[in-house]
This record gives C-alpha cells, structure tokens and sequence, in this order.
C-alpha cells in the first residue's frame, strides 16, 4: 500500500507547486508596484529634503550639506511671521470649530428636529465644495457683510487673521462632526439613558458619559482641522489682507519670483509639521479603536 501511496504524494506536491508559481508571480508583481507607488510619491518628498541643506544659492546645483538656509529661516522676520500668523489661525479656528462640530455631531446622532436632513446636507458641502468655490464665496460674503457693517454703524473692517480664522472655522466644522460623529455612531445611547435614570441631568451626562466616550474622536477631529488649516492655502490667499500672510500663502508667493533653498527649507518645515499631525491622528484613531 505504501508504494502505492507514493507516486500520488509526489503528483499533489508537484500540483500544488504548479499551483502556487503563479501565486509567487502575482505577489511579485504587486509587491514591485507598491514600491514604485512609494517611489513616486514619496521620492519628491526626499529630493526636497535633501536639497534643503544645499549649501548652494541655486537650487539644483549641490554646494555640499549645510543647515545655512534653517538658519536663515529662523531669522527671517517675514517668514518667522507668516509662521505665527498660521499657527495662531489654526489654533484658534480648531478650538472653535472642535467646539461647534462636536455639538453639530450630537444634534445629527442624538436628536431628531423639523429640517434635521437639510442641515446634514448643508453640514457636509463644505467637504466636497472645490476651495477655490469655497475661497470666491467667503470672500463675496466678508466684502458685503464689512459694507453692511459699514453703512449700519460707520466702522469699517478689513480682511486679516480674523477673516482667515473665521473662514478655517467655517470649513473645519464639517471635518471635525464627520469623525465625532463617527464615533457617536458606535456609542451605545443606554448608557446615556442610565446616566439620566440616575438623575444626571444632560450636562452632567454628556460631561460625565458622553464626552470621555467620544474624546478620542473629538481629539482625532482637532487634530485633522488644526492639520487642514496649517495647509490651507487657496482659501486663506482670498480672505487674507495686508500683515495676515500666512506661511503656505507666503510659500505660493514666494515660488512665483523662483525656487529658492529657503523656500526648500520653509516646505521641509511645514511637511514636517504636517507629518506630525498625520501621526498623533493616527495614534489617536488607533487608541480609539481599540477602547
């Protein structure tokens, strides 16, 4: 029997190599388009790197390593400017609009109220509005609502931080309630309930329940707003006015008069910071999966 057993033995392995040849072919394959998908995306990003110690006047021709254009950077006064400009925007359109988005996103989940559908949809067209829609129609909005404002009281307001705040608010709401939101979606609504029955009142609820539950969301939406709005650069060069540059609209203005190992400097900063963000968001995301 056992010498019967073994030509069939033999036969299924040389089937299951047969097999598994155009497996390893396909994984190959797959696996060399990954790379040249890495390749493509990310060697930019390195060239850019590199050449920002260019120890060179000229972009494209190496002059050995140096750090001369960080230097320069960090005592730039308009690039130095441009930097807390951006800084001070993001920070205070992300508490605002993490505020307002978390409380759109309970109205969304938890309530039901006459145009509920209406203001959904109007909740989430700044998510798929183009920018530059988006930059023409606040513009429009901040030159009529200063001419108003200037007929009714005599004041006369001008574009600036608190337009470009007000404009980062205005789209980073919509990021921010899609991922609260989100995240009140998996929250089982009970334990809202129990904490009423146990004669919480709904502050006391959604301080005490609700809000620890959904942090990890609200902090992934902070997170992705103060991130969109270090990188805006379309909508802020509409709303922007005279001392308000922020560093991407210095970028964009500077690249107009030629690339520079300055600018190359400026843009590892700013990809920098962008990486940064990109990472705490996903630590953040990670550890709310997993509670």
């Amino acid at each position: 029997m056992s010498a019967l057993e073994m030509p069939s033995s033999g036969t299924e392995e040389v089937a299951e190599d047969s097999l598994a040849r155009p497996q390893r072919s396909v994984d190959r394959l797959l696996a060399g388009n990954a790379w040249l998908v890495f390749a493509f995306l990310y060697l930019p990003i390195l060239v850019l790197a590199v050449y920002s110690f260019n120890d060179n006047d000229r972009v494209g021709v190496w002059g050995g390593a140096s750090t001369r254009w960080y230097g320069e950077m960090f005592t730039n006064a308009r690039v130095m400017d441009a930097l807390w400009t951006s800084i001070t925007v993001a920070v205070v359109s992300t508490v605002i609009a993490t505020v307002l988005g978390t409380a759109a996103a309970l109205s969304m989940e938890r309530y039901r109220y006459r145009g509920q559908r209406t203001f959904d949809g109007l909740l989430y067209l700044p998510v798929i509005i183009p920018d530059i829609t988006m930059a023409v129609m606040l513009l429009l909005f901040f030159v009529q609502a200063f001419d108003l404002i200037f007929v009714a009281t005599g004041v006369q307001l001008s574009r600036g931080v608190g337009t470009i705040t007000l404009a980062h608010v205005a789209f980073n709401i919509s990021f921010v309630a899609l991922v609260v939101r989100a995240r009140l979606s998996g929250l089982d609504g009970a334990l809202e309930e129990a904490a009423a029955d146990l004669y919480a009142s709904r502050w006391q609820a959604f301080r005490r329940v609700t809000l620890p539950l959904i942090a990890p969301g609200v902090a992934g939406g902070a997170l992705l707003a103060l991130t969109l709005s270090l990188d805006d650069v379309v909508i802020a060069e509409f709303v922007s006015g005279a001392g308000s540059t922020t560093l991407p609209v210095y970028v964009f203005g500077a690249l107009r008069r030629g690339v520079t190992p300055l600018i190359n400097a400026v843009s590892v900063l700013m990809l920098g910071g962008s990486i940064l963000l990109v990472l705490l968001s996903l630590m953040v995301s990670r550890r709310r999966d997993q509670q």
